[in-house]
């Protein structure tokens, strides 16, 4: 078949399981081919990729324990297979990573969760933490409590969002096909397995096809988790999560799938989305010697540079940075309220506890949330 180089010298991964192949199709949680990822997967972590597991499996598999062989349409039905479900899909995982001395992390996200800009900015703080802890994040969409006009849709979704959440360089999405075909391979046995495509190829919508009745996306959904995924930079991987060894053959550079590659450089590509994704909020006046530190060593704003602030805005809201003559020179997603940050303009990092009686960051804007004008 043909085959794609993902590895690319990544180091920062979003691993997505879809429902089929942790079910078997149906059939009940697959705790053998769980036990396999996990493996591999912590064989990535020994060689230092760093990776966020967004899992899908829940619904599947509290139908199963409910014996309900067809999905159900009724939201309350779908939030009770899936509070049923989550219990023994966190508990599978727990004991398998724990074979590795590997911790794991249950992280239950709604779209709130990633619209919100101050729930964004807590999300994205927990996660990276999670990461420097050496601790398995594993993500879910909350089915128990979403309801249809909240919800992702799909984890495929979820997973790109995830990705752009943590600046991950690549999102893998294991699938029950060895990879994305231009044709339905379930219908057309003549089918070609693509091996590399630019995730900007127009022809890519028209290629992909359906899903099945375990999952609530099939190639379509993963095609558009790609584009999200890429507006910060990652590209995507679709390939066959039965495939022998697959995780550590990619992680080792070998061919494997179909690789939707990213047309930009991770960060550079975060900070455009950043910069057209918001509004401005507020202002932040900087001294000099902010204004050289933000422009010319790329460093992140801390309040001892910023003399004093216009506005109101909440945490996680855009502001702009500018001199004081007035001239902007960057905007970034802001770590405190104006109501708090003029509390703190000024001082030292280590005073910020002591002034306001806790610390949620060191900086006022970290520099992966900023971005020069």
């Amino acid at each position: 078949m043909d085959t794609v180089n993902a590895k690319n010298n990544t180091r920062r991964w979003v691993i997505k399981i879809g429902s089929a192949l942790l079910t078997n199709n149906g059939r009940g949680l697959d705790a053998e081919a769980i036990a396999v990822w996990v493996e591999q997967m912590a064989a990535l972590a020994d060689d230092d990729i760093e990776f966020v597991l967004v899992s899908s499996g829940a619904v599947a598999a509290g139908m199963t324990r409910l014996g309900w062989t067809t999905r159900p349409s009724a939201i309350h039905e779908l939030q009770a297979a899936a509070a049923v479900g989550q219990m023994g899909l966190v508990q599978t995982y727990e004991q398998a990573f724990q074979k590795y001395q590997r911790h794991t992390a249950q992280v239950l996200v709604d779209h709130d969760d990633l619209s919100d800009r101050k729930r964004y900015l807590n999300a994205r703080s927990t996660l990276l933490t999670l990461l420097r802890l050496n601790v398995v994040p594993i993500v879910n969409e909350n089915d128990t409590v979403v309801t249809d006009e909240i919800r992702f849709g799909d984890n495929d979704t979820l997973a790109a969002l995830i990705a752009n959440l943590v600046d991950a360089d690549t999102l893998v999405i294991l699938t029950d096909q060895d990879g994305m075909y231009d044709q339905d391979p379930r219908a057309n046995p003549n089918a070609k397995l693509l091996s590399q495509v630019s995730v900007d190829d127009s022809r890519l919508s028209s290629m992909a096809s359906g899903g099945g009745e375990l999952g609530r996306g099939g190639m379509i959904t993963k095609v558009r988790a790609a584009k999200l995924a890429a507006r910060s930079g990652a590209s995507t991987v679709i390939v066959g999560g039965k495939i022998p060894n697959v995780l550590t053959r990619l992680a080792q550079g070998e061919q494997v799938g179909t690789l939707l590659t990213a047309e930009q450089q991770p960060q550079a590509a975060r900070k455009l989305w950043l910069a057209g994704h918001l509004q401005t909020r507020g202002v932040l006046v900087l001294d000099d010697g902010a204004v050289s530190v933000l422009t010319q060593k790329g460093k992140s704003l801390l309040p001892v540079g910023v003399k004093s602030l216009k506005g109101e805005f909440r945490r996680g809201d855009m502001v702009v940075c500018e001199t004081s003559k007035g001239v902007a020179v960057a905007r970034g997603l802001v770590n405190y309220s104006s109501d708090e940050a003029a509390k703190i303009l000024g001082q030292a990092s280590d005073k910020i506890e002591a002034i306001l009686g806790y610390l949620d960051d060191e900086e006022l804007i970290h520099r992966d949330n900023l971005v020069l004008v």
